[in-house]
């Protein structure tokens, strides 16, 4: 039998890294895209057919899937990992921040995914898509991050049912609270945006608060690898996999409780419950 192949977006760290780690292991050919030149660097010296990749940049992404089409002629596995968090209140960020969060985390997912389609269905292969615990339950000061998840959610609904006459599978991956960069990416975007003329400026805490929020008490990453790779070698696919602290507590609290319980809890924990 021919080696696997599995393509990965956002290999720089975190999920991405830990997941082509945990291919590579189990017999993969890995092919890790990264967006910096040292990060690709770093990914090509551990052995991985390293490529450099702004998700966003459409020609990058075309030129990939050529690039894959001469060298492997078929593809097994695309896992969209690539994205970013931007945090803050939202009308502080307005549409701009909406638009880069969704140009990332949404659109560039299924550009990626529509040009790499050919080779998927060449191999009868499987798109996975990382999206959030976040795209059930939404959080104040994460509005775009969670809309931009919750249509990943979306998204994968519809792509699982579009592919498969084609024989391509889609599984989504939900994380809670994972061990990466995020929570400091997330703090530096935030960060930028907050700011004593922001009417939110009173409650700055609640907005850092929920920038860190991801590394509180986070699982390894590499634990939702070796869970994604059991979850891709098993007999029966499942469409939803959530790994991960709060992965399986969140998404029950938001079917469990009253709306207006939720709220008061959510307003509480990052400092809306007062009156300005």
């Amino acid at each position: 039998m021919s080696q696997p192949t599995v393509l990965i977006t956002g290999c720089s760290s975190g999920i991405g890294r830990a997941l082509a780690d945990t291919f590579a292991q189990h017999g993969y050919q890995v092919w890790a895209s990264a967006r910096k030149s040292e990060d690709v660097a770093r990914l090509s010296d551990a052995g991985f057919n390293a490529v450099q990749l702004d998700v966003n940049d459409e020609a990058g992404v075309e030129q990939l899937a050529t690039q894959l089409k001469e060298r492997i002629g078929g593809l097994d596995v695309l896992i969209n990992n690539a994205g970013y968090g931007a945090m803050g209140p939202l009308l502080d960020g307005g549409a701009e921040a909406l638009r880069k969060q969704f140009e990332t985390n949404v659109f560039s997912l299924l550009n990626v995914t529509r040009a790499l389609f050919p080779l998927l269905r060449q191999n009868k292969g499987l798109v996975i898509n990382i999206g959030s615990v976040s795209a059930v339950l939404v959080t104040p000061f994460a509005g775009a991050y969670c809309a931009s998840k919750a249509s990943v959610h979306a998204l994968s609904d519809a792509l699982r049912l579009e592919l498969a006459p084609f024989g391509v599978g889609v599984m989504e991956v939900q994380p809670g609270a994972i061990e990466s960069s995020f929570g400091a990416h997330a703090s530096q975007q935030a960060e930028q945006l907050i700011g004593e003329r922001s009417p939110w400026w009173p409650m700055r805490d609640g907005i850092r608060a929920r920038a860190t929020a991801s590394q509180d008490n986070p699982t390894p990453a590499s634990h939702v690898a070796r869970n994604v790779y059991a979850a891709v070698a098993g007999a029966k696919r499942p469409r939803i996999v959530r790994l991960g602290n709060g992965s399986r507590a969140l998404p029950l609290l938001a079917a469990l409780l009253p709306g207006a319980l939720l709220d008061r809890i959510l307003s509480r924990r990052f400092g809306l419950h007062r009156n300005l």
